[in-house]
């Protein structure tokens, strides 16, 4: 299994979720609003007056075989969208209750 991050302008959750939704992706926890800012590119998401935009997230846990088409969706919309900015971070984890 695998556990997915992803952070995004929040221009693009409801995109992000379609795309889920698409992909059989069914299980998340969400945070609708936070802030960030891009590592090398982008504008600050920081919800005031200079700078408007925020950010939202989701963790989701997927099975093996959910993963490369899920990447693949989310670098796909990313390239669509460069100006809103989209990250998805993936990493092994095991085991349920």
């Amino acid at each position: 299994m695998k556990a997915i991050f992803l952070s995004c302008n929040q221009a693009l959750y409801e995109e992000v979720q379609q795309e889920m939704k698409r992909l059989g992706v069914r299980g998340y926890t969400a945070v609708e609003e936070l802030i960030g800012c891009g590592t090398a590119t982008g504008e600050p998401h920081l919800g005031d007056a200079v700078w408007p935009t925020l950010n939202s997230a989701l963790i989701s846990i997927v099975e093996d075989a959910q993963l490369e088409p899920f990447m693949e969706a989310m670098r796909a919309l990313d390239a669509a969208n460069p100006q809103l900015g989209l990250r998805a971070f993936w990493w092994e984890v095991g085991g349920t209750l």
